[in-house]
């Protein structure tokens, strides 16, 4: 009797509070009085809803809840219900637990919160009272509510009482205090375990909440329905909608019905339902949050229902860890406060609307890096060109820069030019119609979706009607008005595109998708600009920019990408991005941009005071776009909590796009003193004027004093209800001139981008040079000779192959093409040992010509090129398995592509072909793709490959020069070709046993003498090859015919190849 006297009085201690109000009382919660019984689940509570009973899942309050108050004795002589029997079932056996008889719990609860008005049904019961709170701030003593309480409640341990910590270091506290405790009690060691290994009451009736499943019928994962009755075995599914059947939907309480409305419609969002001063998540959504954010769930009233939740104060940072983790997030607000209910009412309830839904692929605010993010949609024709091409209309989106795009492309059955689309735009997500585009496009999107920088989530769309027809798409633009606050018209854009009512169709599917978010303001404030995945540059298709390394390496190495990034801003970065995609194909202007990257060499002083002045630059193309996107937009600013939220961000973007664009004509003016670079500046893109009487500062600066004077403390600045009045006129007045601020800041970014490639050129580790670009002439005058395109680069190293392990780059000389100083042939048929450096050879070669042509220097000491065209790679041993795809497969495939579209000014790359299958079979192979590109095509080829035969069929082709990386491992490339691949060196190297490695060579020389029985002259092939064979045999043929009616250009090439045949049999000069 003792301990539980002890026990009793640490309930009694009363707060500091408490003891300085003398003997001032606080309201108790006492048993069994009248009819103040607990409502069943669905039933709305007859009481007032002023008082505040907070759920049992929410974080604690500032005001922590009394269990007694301070004055209150126990008194145990006392038969009936005693105080102490509230915790009595802590001293009960769990075998006498059914024996205990029902107790009470006196509780004290704070009343007061006037926003927490009403309770929400949806498994949790909440009684409510009148206000009991004074004008004074003191309670009223008189006011007491009397509630049934179930042995099995533990009154002290409610989760509003607790300090709200993580799951695990709950687990880990318990455990010490638990072991600590009994460490000390006189039990046996068998009793301790015991006691470890059995629960307690209050766990076996009440178990782990994460663990219990819905009770809903309708929400088990076996019975759950689309809206129109599908389960999920229906190809047809529709996970975004759920069937609720209308008698379970009846049986709910006004509260209830307003969530499920919503959520029906919303499965694949986690709904965040306002409550007062709270957000809550229910059932499934709750057991998200309960995975991602380890919040507890509870189940608490006669539903059972599960939920968990945050306070106000936390909900933006839940919303921003769950839509990181690739999660859609709503938030469902309440329309009005409490005193706007009471005027309507007692009965009625408040009312709430779905708001906001955030995306990872439509996030404006927060943490968004300096990467854009992009939602794509994608339509597939329905009309199949020849060789098996088809048509794809398509339509991105930046919802943070406020910018729509959209256009067409013609693809082969390869998806190229699909993979391209992705790996420039690399989307956060793609929409696409499930029954509407060919399981072979579905399979290029996964396969893209692996190799991004960036994951990539696929979204099939079930409904028909998101991608509607042309004529339907543009029904609904104008009869919604949308895309009004586009600087082109939205029709004139999509009037230019070949494929235009394909391009408006996907368009189409991402209005709707966008404006089942929310995001109508997007809508009608976005700007509608052509994007062209090959139009006017150097054409890289998706595989290409895989194989080089471009935007992402599966080793988790260098990129051409990371290593040109020297930008800072982050706009400058995007930007970036962008020309990298598409280098340019006109001489002219990458020749200007060499102008300014050559001067900021010069003048390295102009580079560290434009950096000075980029690091205070605020991302200024996305603070454009989010104020773009208020203009008119005053829905949100009218909700009683979360509109005053939306003003304070919309004060702070207003305020620091402003002030960062002073600090961006303070750069443009630094460049405009600096007369040499602003010639060469202007011929790059359009110079806003900043000074005179119309100039740019001037008007900038009637909004700094506007911001200065109405919001000066614009980071952080405590709104009012005219501010929203003036933020708006100062809006609309600062959009009038949204051409020149977009002007503004893409010649800040151009400007950033050009520094960043002066940084890299002066920061390599290896020599850089400027690239020499000259002319393709092609018969310009009768006297003047045709020059066919030339490729020479001396001193080559690869820029990022080596950055990480501190090895030096080894510098190499290619020469292809026609040159000025002697003509040397335009394919190179490379061997060489593994490990040589093949592959890194010909990426660096690649990366050269994409560096030139962006405008950059090239690492090496010099470097002259005629144009490309196309840049076409077939690098690596890659299989496609989920895709149904081998090894082989995929290397035919690629080629196929490379001889169907190559031009003689394009560069193709092509190492190892013909692997994966026979060696005979590989040989045909690569053979005749060779010959057919050297003889056919004639372009600047690159051919690495390990079938010796080829440099003996090919040693004195005209037009094939051979070379081999040196023996030695050194990356070092030698005239001639390599006698052997030194496989068996390599085998040793990597840890083949050496038993296995000899045995290997035994074998390799007996297949040897067996070639060479077989093929006796195989060593001489150089002298007498198949290709004399076919040259004489052409020759004889074309002799007999009287009137030669054949084509001209081969009987040229035949002629002339015999005509080298014989100069280099007998030694004759020139």
């Amino acid at each position: 009797m003792q301990r539980q006297k002890s026990i009793l009085s640490f309930f009694q201690k009363s707060s500091p509070e408490n003891q300085s109000s003398g003997n001032q009382q606080v309201p108790q919660f006492l048993a069994k009085q009248q009819s103040q019984n607990v409502q069943g689940f669905g039933q709305p509570t007859a009481t007032d809803s002023a008082v505040e009973i907070t759920g049992t899942d929410t974080p604690p309050e500032k005001v922590p809840r009394r269990i007694f108050p301070a004055s209150y004795v126990g008194n145990e002589s006392k038969s009936g219900s005693s105080l102490f029997a509230s915790i009595m079932h802590k001293f009960v056996k769990p075998d006498d637990r059914e024996k205990a008889s029902p107790s009470v719990a006196l509780l004290t609860i704070p009343i007061g919160d006037q926003d927490r008005n009403e309770e929400f049904q949806v498994g949790s019961q909440r009684s409510t009272e009148n206000d009991n709170e004074k004008p004074n701030g003191k309670f009223d003593q008189s006011r007491v509510v009397r509630v049934d309480s179930d042995g099995d409640i533990l009154g002290p341990e409610t989760p509003g009482t607790q300090r709200l910590v993580p799951r695990l270091k709950r687990i880990q506290e318990d455990v010490i205090k638990f072991e600590d405790e009994y460490s000390r009690s006189l039990l046996g060691s068998s009793k301790k375990l015991k006691l470890l290994e059995e629960p307690t009451p209050f766990e076996k009736n009440r178990g782990d909440a994460s663990d219990t499943a819905s009770k809903f019928e309708w929400l088990d994962p076996s019975r759950i329905r689309d809206a129109n009755g599908r389960n999920r075995d229906n190809p047809l599914f529709d996970n975004t909608t759920l069937y609720i059947p209308p008698d379970a939907l009846n049986k709910m309480s006004a509260s209830q019905k307003q969530y499920w409305n919503v959520k029906c419609q919303y499965m694949d969002v986690v709904l965040f339902f306002k409550v007062g001063k709270f957000y809550e998540l229910y059932e499934l959504d709750a057991e998200i949050g309960h995975k991602e954010l380890d919040w507890k769930i509870t189940l608490s009233g006669v539903g059972k229902c599960r939920q968990v939740g945050v306070s106000e104060s936390g909900i933006d940072d839940a919303i921003q860890k769950l839509v990181a983790r690739g999660y859609k997030v709503g938030r469902i607000e309440q329309l009005e406060t409490s005193g706007e209910l009471k005027a309507r009412g007692s009965k009625s309830v408040i009312s709430r609307k779905l708001v906001q839904v955030v995306s990872p692929s439509t996030a404006m605010d927060g943490n968004l890096g300096p990467d854009a993010v992009h939602l794509l949609a994608i339509k597939e024709g329905n009309l199949e060109l020849d060789n098996g091409t088809n048509v794809y209309g398509f339509a991105f989106v930046d919802c943070a820069a406020l910018k729509f795009w959209v256009g067409s492309i013609i693809d082969d059955a390869s998806f190229s030019g699909l993979g391209a689309l992705l790996m420039q735009v690399s989307p956060k997500e793609v929409l696409y119609q499930s029954r509407g585009l060919s399981k072979d496009a579905q399979k290029a999107l996964r396969k893209y979706s692996l190799t991004g920088s960036s994951a990539l989530q696929l979204t099939p769309v079930q409904s028909v009607t998101d991608f509607a027809e042309a004529f339907e798409v543009r029904n609904l633009i104008q009869l919604n008005k949308y895309f009004k606050g586009s600087s082109n018209l939205w029709n004139h854009v999509l009037e230019n595109e070949m494929h235009h009512d394909l391009t408006l169709s996907a368009l189409g599917g991402l209005i709707t998708h966008l404006s089942r978010l929310m995001l109508e303001d997007v809508l009608r404030n976005g700007d509608v600009l052509p994007y062209q995945v090959y139009g006017g540059c150097l054409k890289m298709d998706g595989q290409t920019l895989v194989n080089l390394e471009i935007f992402s390496n599966n080793a988790d190495g260098g990129t051409l990408y990371k290593y040109l990034d020297n930008c800072v801003t982050s706009s400058g970065k995007r930007l970036l991005r962008r020309w990298i995609c598409h280098p340019l194909k006109d001489a002219k202007e990458i020749n200007n941009r060499l102008n300014v990257v050559e001067d900021l060499l010069a003048h390295p002083e102009i580079m560290l005071v434009v950096a000075q002045h980029l690091r205070k630059v605020p991302d200024l193309e996305r603070l454009l776009g989010r104020i773009r996107a208020s203009v008119q937009s005053s829905a949100a600013l009218s909700l009683p909590v979360f509109g005053k939220k939306v003003l304070k961000h919309r004060v702070k973007v207003f305020g620091t796009l402003v002030k960062g664009l002073r600090i961006g004509f303070g750069l443009l003016q630094l460049i405009e003193n600096e007369k040499r670079i602003y010639a060469l500046l202007s011929k790059l893109f359009k110079l806003p004027a900043l000074s005179g009487s119309d100039g740019l500062r001037q008007f900038l600066a009637q909004f700094e004093a506007a911001i200065d004077g109405d919001f000066p403390n614009y980071q952080n600045h405590d709104v009012t209800e005219q501010d929203a009045e003036m933020l708006s006129i100062l809006i609309e007045l600062f959009i009038e001139k949204v051409t020149n601020w977009s002007e503004v800041i893409h010649a800040i970014n151009c400007l950033d981008v050009l520094r960043s490639f002066a940084i890299t050129a002066s920061s390599s580790s290896g020599a850089m040079s400027r690239p020499v670009i000259v002319p393709r002439t092609k018969n310009l005058t009768s006297s003047q000779e045709t020059r066919g395109p030339v490729l020479k680069i001396k001193g080559l190293w690869h820029p990022f192959a080596f950055g990480d392990n501190g090895r030096v780059p080894v510098p190499n000389d290619v020469v292809l093409g026609e040159d000025t100083d002697d003509y040397h042939p335009q394919s190179m048929l490379l061997t060489g040992p593994n490990m040589g450096g093949k592959s890194t050879l010909l990426r660096s070669t690649c990366l050269a010509v994409i560096l030139a042509q962006l405008g950059s220097y090239v690492p090496c000491e010099m470097c002259v090129l005629s144009l490309v065209d196309i840049i076409f790679t077939r690098l690596g041993a890659t299989d496609r398995i989920m895709a149904g795809e081998s090894t082989f497969f995929v290397e035919c495939t690629e080629t196929a592509s490379v001889l169907q579209n190559a031009t003689p000014d394009s560069l193709v790359i092509l190492d190892e072909l013909g692997r994966g299958t026979s060696t005979f079979d590989g040989y045909a192979i690569a053979y005749a793709v060779f010959r057919h590109l050297i003889e056919k095509v004639n372009c600047r080829l690159l051919f690495a490959t390990h079938y010796h035969p080829l440099t003996k069929e090919f040693a004195s082709h005209p037009n094939v020069t051979l070379q081999h990386m040196a023996c030695s491992f050194l990356y070092r490339l030698t005239s001639g070709a390599c006698p052997e691949s030194y496989g068996l060196q390599v085998a040793t190297m990597a840890g083949i046993p050496e038993q296995v490695v000899e045995a290997a060579a035994k074998a390799s020389q007996v297949m040897k003498r067996s070639i060479g029985d077989s093929f006796r002259s195989s060593e001489r092939r150089s002298e007498f090859s198949t290709l004399h064979e076919e040259w004489l045999k052409s020759l004889v043929a074309l002799s007999r015919i009287g009137d030669c009616s054949g084509d001209e250009e081969d009987v040229f090439d035949t002629l002339f190849c015999l005509w080298y045949e014989l100069r280099s049999s007998y030694g004759l000069g020139t």
